[in-house]
C-alpha cells in the first residue's frame, strides 16, 4: 500500500463540529501538519493535496456519507445518534445506514472511536467490537467504562489498557464546558492517541483549544448577566446540553422545529427562570411551556434578547445566563445558524 496522507473523519448527530476543530488544533498544537475540512471550513475536495506525514481531519454529514464510497479512515469517529434529517434518509434506519458508511473500507489497521452515550451508538460499538475488522475504542461522558475512555464529572480517564489512569481534569479547559463537550474531549483524545500523541501533549491541546463561534460560546457579560450563543443547537438534543450546564436561565428559543419539538427538554425546565420564543415554532413552543415555565412570544430574535436582558436586571438574581440555544433550524427567519448567532 502506497504512503498516503492519515485521514480522521468525525460524524454523529451533534457535536461534530467541535470535535472536528478540537483534533485539528490538539495536532497542530503538536506539530503536526493537519488539515481541517470537510463539512466544517473548506470542502473536502478544496483541501490542499498533503505529504504522506500529514493529516486530513474531516467532518462528515449523513449527507456526505451518503455519496462516499471509496474513503478508508485510518481513525473514524462516531460520536452520537439521535433522530435528524429523517426526511433526508427515509427514517431512523436510513440515517444510522448513512453514518455507519464512515466505518465501511476500515481495516484492521485502523480504528474507530464510538460514543456509548446513547442507545443507537452503543449497539454501534458493541456491533463494531463484536465483529469489525478495526479496533474499536468507547467513550463516555456518562459511564465509567471498563475499557475505554471516560470523561466522567469532568475527569478524563484513558482505560484502553484495562487499567484506568487518569489523564486530566477538563473543568481546566476553559472551551469545553458542559457534559456534552466531555464527549467530544473524550473523542478527540481518543482520536489523537490512535494518532501517536502521549497523554500530556494531548491535555496541553485540549486545555488551550479556543472553541468554536455560536457553540456554548460566551460573548459578553452586561451587570453580571452572562450572555452564551449556542446557535448551533439547531435540534432539541443539542439544545439540551445547553440548559443542562447552566441554572437562572433566560431562555431564546424558536425557529423552524425539528420533528420532536421540546417535549424531550421537560426534565430540564426548572432551570429555564423564563424563555422567550421566536420564529415559526413560538406558539407550539408555548404550548408545550405552559404551565411549566413562563414564556414570551417575541417574534424576533432583537426584541427577544432585549426582553431577556430587562427580565433579568430587573430581577437581579446572581449567576442569570442569557441562553440562546433555539432547538430550531434557522432558515424561516435567517440565512444560517451563523447568521442567527
Amino acid at each position: 500500500e502506497r504512503a498516503r496522507p492519515k485521514i480522521v473523519a468525525i460524524t454523529g448527530t451533534n457535536g461534530k463540529s467541535t470535535t472536528t476543530a478540537l483534533i485539528g488544533h490538539i495536532l497542530k498544537q503538536a506539530g503536526r501538519d493537519a488539515r481541517v475540512g470537510g463539512n466544517i471550513g473548506t470542502g473536502v475536495l478544496d483541501l490542499a493535496a498533503l505529504h504522506s506525514n500529514a493529516t486530513y481531519v474531516l467532518e462528515m454529514s449523513s449527507y456526505q456519507l451518503d455519496l462516499v464510497k471509496s474513503l478508508r479512515c485510518d481513525v473514524a469517529v462516531f460520536l452520537n445518534l439521535s433522530p435528524d434529517h429523517l426526511d433526508r434518509h427515509g427514517g431512523m434506519d436510513g440515517y444510522q445506514a448513512a453514518k455507519m458508511r464512515i466505518f465501511q473500507n476500515q481495516t484492521e489497521k485502523d480504528v474507530a472511536v464510538v460514543g456509548f452515550d446513547d442507545v443507537y451508538a452503543q449497539s454501534i460499538a458493541i456491533g463494531l467490537t463484536a465483529k469489525g475488522p478495526q479496533r474499536v475504542v468507547q467513550i463516555s461522558s456518562t459511564y465509567t467504562l471498563g475499557k475505554g475512555i471516560s470523561a466522567v464529572d469532568g475527569r478524563l480517564y484513558d482505560n484502553q489498557s484495562g487499567k484506568a489512569e487518569f489523564v486530566g481534569k477538563l473543568d481546566e479547559c476553559p472551551a469545553l464546558l458542559g457534559r456534552h463537550n466531555y464527549q467530544n474531549a473524550a473523542a478527540a483524545y481518543a482520536a489523537c492517541r490512535a494518532l501517536g500523541l502521549d497523554p500530556g501533549t494531548i491535555m496541553a491541546g485540549l486545555r488551550s483549544f479556543p472553541g468554536l463561534a455560536h457553540r456554548m460560546e460566551a460573548v459578553g457579560e452586561i451587570d453580571g448577566i452572562r450572555f452564551i450563543n449556542d446557535s448551533k443547537a439547531t435540534n432539541a438534543q443539542a439544545a439540551e446540553q445547553a440548559l443542562r450546564s447552566f441554572k437562572n436561565i433566560y431562555w431564546i428559543a424558536g425557529g423552524v422545529p425539528k420533528a420532536e419539538g421540546i417535549a424531550p427538554l421537560a426534565p430540564l425546565f426548572p432551570n429555564i427562570t423564563k424563555a422567550y420564543l421566536i420564529g415559526q415554532a413560538e406558539d407550539a413552543f408555548a404550548a408545550t411551556l405552559h404551565g411549566k415555565v413562563p414564556s414570551q412570544v417575541c417574534g424576533a430574535l432583537d426584541r427577544a434578547v432585549e426582553a431577556a436582558y430587562r427580565d433579568a436586571k430587573a430581577a437581579g438574581e446572581p449567576g442569570a445566563v442569557i441562553l440562546l440555544s433555539p432547538a430550531c433550524a434557522s432558515f424561516d427567519q435567517f440565512k444560517d445558524y451563523e447568521q442567527r448567532g
